[in-house]
């Protein structure tokens, strides 16, 4: 594996820099086995902006799909076009593959950067390989038989988001047909929430390549990931199976916390900073690269997209 793996940026290098010359550009490229070969590509330089970003999203992602089942903070902005997680600048987000918790997931993630942060703000990418070979032997054995995601969504009022938000619709049959498509484990509350439960793999073998990569969102859903302070807090206010989100092995048993925090800290530290220009797109696979977010000041504003 390559130690020195980046994403290849792509610059107008000879072509228009502009909007039209970056779609002439992809016209002349096999985008599909590029970015298999190269995992995460930047265009950088074509003067991309919010109102010439549709047609260059058409082509970069052929089938735009909605955030269904999204258990982060974003708000929609566009035909299946959102603002990437609004967590605190303050914070980082750890690694993770879009949905990885879910049973179908987007195969390609866009992002694209209307404003750059002040400082700070980059979008860490790993490669899922080199997450995997980085965890101690002890953690892969104790995930190769996967973990157990619950999820607690409200109706509208309560800590966390609603099923309403989730899955971008009032309508509960919609919602019950999803969860028996994915065969989740799930029921309706007494206050009218739901509670989902669901077995996914650790890992997952990439479709064209077959390589095995560290692809799912435990240390993300377990309160160790949020600090001793803040975990003992929310032990108090509820037990871990009331929680908006939670994370077990698949026989219940729990996670210890130490396992999770390796994960989250060899992510963040085998990752790569795509420091964002304005007019800056992203492309990933999904499947063989993790993202993040470092804290950033000032205001930032990176829209981000998906398809199958």
């Amino acid at each position: 594996m390559d130690d020195f793996w980046k994403p290849l940026e792509i610059t107008p290098d000879g072509s228009a820099a502009t909007p039209d010359g970056l779609m002439e550009r992809l016209r002349g490229l096999n985008l599909g086995d590029l970015l298999v070969r190269e995992k995460a590509l930047v265009f950088r330089g074509f003067g991309v902006t919010p109102e010439t970003l549709d047609p260059v999203m058409d082509m970069l992602l052929p089938n735009r799909l909605a955030y269904v089942h999204g258990n982060s903070p974003r708000t929609k902005v566009g035909g299946n076009v959102y603002t990437s997680t609004e967590y605190p600048p303050e914070y980082t987000i750890s690694m993770h593959n879009e949905l990885s918790y879910s049973a179908t997931w987007p195969s390609r993630l866009l992002f694209y950067c209307e404003k750059a942060a002040e400082t700070g703000g980059a979008t860490p990418v790993v490669d899922g390989v080199r997450w995997l070979e980085s965890l101690d032997d002890e953690v892969r054995e104790a995930f190769a038989k996967g973990v157990r995601y619950t999820q607690n969504l409200h109706a509208g009022r309560g800590l966390g988001k609603s099923w309403q938000e989730t899955f971008e619709t009032e309508d509960r049959d919609e919602v019950a047909g999803f969860l028996d498509r994915i065969e989740a484990d799930w029921q309706w509350r007494p206050d009218g929430g739901v509670r989902i439960s669901q077995v996914r793999p650790a890992t997952t073998r990439h479709p064209v390549t077959g390589a095995e990569v560290w692809f799912n969102q435990a240390d993300q859903w377990h309160p160790a990931s949020l600090g001793d302070e803040a975990a003992a807090m929310l032990a108090e206010l509820m037990p871990p199976e009331e929680l908006p989100q939670s994370v077990t092995f698949p026989d219940g048993a729990p996670i210890p916390g130490e396992y999770v925090i390796q994960v989250r800290d060899r992510g963040l530290d085998n990752a790569v900073d795509v420091d964002w220009r304005k007019g800056d797109l992203l492309l990933i696979d999904n499947v063989l690269v993790g993202h993040g977010r470092r804290p950033f000041t000032g205001s930032r504003r990176i829209l981000v997209a998906m398809s199958d």
